[in-house]
């Protein structure tokens, strides 16, 4: 059976499809149906709170792992992820690299504040929230990236990928929630990053740890994908206006951080935009930013830096946040590489071939 592969046509497919598999039990379990019910309670099953009995709420490893797992998983993807944060990369490189992730993280965050200036920031427009909207605007797909400009782009472009790994992860989301007026410790930015930190300075060290490391930035993606799927309700996917809210941040994502990367990379006299528009996605990882967000307002309500409510605030966006990014995953992965195409063609009517370096262009053209 060609399982895998078959997730893998879908765009984010080992993030989406267990996050949906995830919420559809979930939707089921809290249906609380009175054979399933009986059947559990027959086997030993020990009743929630509520009195109910629910197949993901068994105990053991089971429930550990499908139910409760998430953020315990999300925390070994980040410092997985840091390991392979590699900070040896070439000038050319480091410089594209550099370029894409501001501009991209800039755009993400005028929009945020932007959106926070005009609407509620935990319940906008369509229900939009900015953790949503900053979430996925600035966490790029890295291997989308790597995949187009590998493609279209050239070695320069390829290796900038390094320093966009960077955008991997709450961090950047956590920093704009600060300037939008959110009052989070020092300790919530350690709690919360230091995995990545600690992964990162290992995977420098020791190359051998870094390749040790390697599947860890993939192997915990459907598992904790299931897991925050499974504190979701299927009802969120066929709502209207997390659909439209997913689709407004996905097309905002291709097109302003594209357009935005573009004009950066004009203004340093770089020829070739493919790198730019291979960086206007959304990673599917970003739909695990809002429950690392709410974990570190837990940690800010309990240092006093944040009240309870507001801490509360935060929770309560997790699972429609979660949704509107998953779905915005999807729309820019339909969108992105369908935008590199149309780019390298128009480049190409202007003599610009993306996958050659400046230097082999000029070289090419004598």
């Amino acid at each position: 059976m060609k399982i895998k592969q078959s997730i893998e046509k879908v765009p984010g497919g080992l993030m989406v499809v267990p996050l949906l598999l995830g919420a559809v039990l979930n939707t089921i379990d809290q249906l609380h149906i009175p054979f399933v019910m009986n059947f559990l309670k027959s086997l030993g099953v020990a009743p929630t709170e509520d009195g109910f009995y629910e197949f993901l709420r068994i105990g053991g490893f089971s429930q550990e792992l499908f139910k409760d797992g998430a953020l315990v998983l999300i925390a070994l993807f980040l410092f997985c992820a840091g390991s392979q944060m590699n900070l040896k990369i070439g000038g050319k490189a480091l410089k594209k690299g550099v370029l894409l992730m501001t501009s991209k993280y800039l755009t993400g965050l005028a929009v945020g504040l932007l959106f926070g200036y005009f609407f509620d920031p935990l319940d906008g427009l369509l229900g939009l929230s900015t953790v949503a909207i900053i979430a996925a605007m600035t966490n790029g797909n890295g291997g989308m990236y790597a995949a187009l400009t590998s493609q279209y782009g050239n070695r320069s472009d390829i290796g900038a990928v390094a320093i966009l790994s960077l955008n991997d992860g709450p961090f950047f989301t956590l920093i704009s929630l600060g300037l939008l007026g959110s009052q989070f410790p020092v300790i919530s930015f350690i709690a919360v990053l230091l995995p990545i930190a600690i992964g990162m300075i290992l995977g420098n060290l020791d190359p051998e740890i870094r390749e040790f490391l390697k599947p860890g930035e993939i192997l915990p993606v459907p598992f904790f994908a299931f897991a925050l799927g499974a504190g979701m309700n299927l009802a969120n996917f066929f709502n209207p206006a997390v659909v439209a809210a997913g689709l407004t941040i996905g097309i905002l994502t291709t097109v302003l951080t594209g357009l935005t990367g573009i004009l950066v990379f004009k203004a340093f006299k770089e020829k070739s935009y493919i790198a730019p528009i291979s960086e206007a996605s959304t990673a599917g990882n970003a739909a695990a930013t809002p429950a690392a967000i709410a974990a570190a307002a837990s940690v800010a309500a309990a240092s006093g830096m944040m009240t309870a409510s507001e801490a509360a605030g935060y929770e309560s966006i997790v699972n429609i946040a979660t949704a509107q990014i998953s779905i915005a995953t999807i729309t820019t992965a339909i969108l992105c590489p369908i935008a590199v195409i149309l780019v390298d063609k128009y480049q190409q009517r202007k003599g610009i071939d993306g996958r050659l370096e400046d230097y082999e262009r000029e070289a090419a053209a004598k």
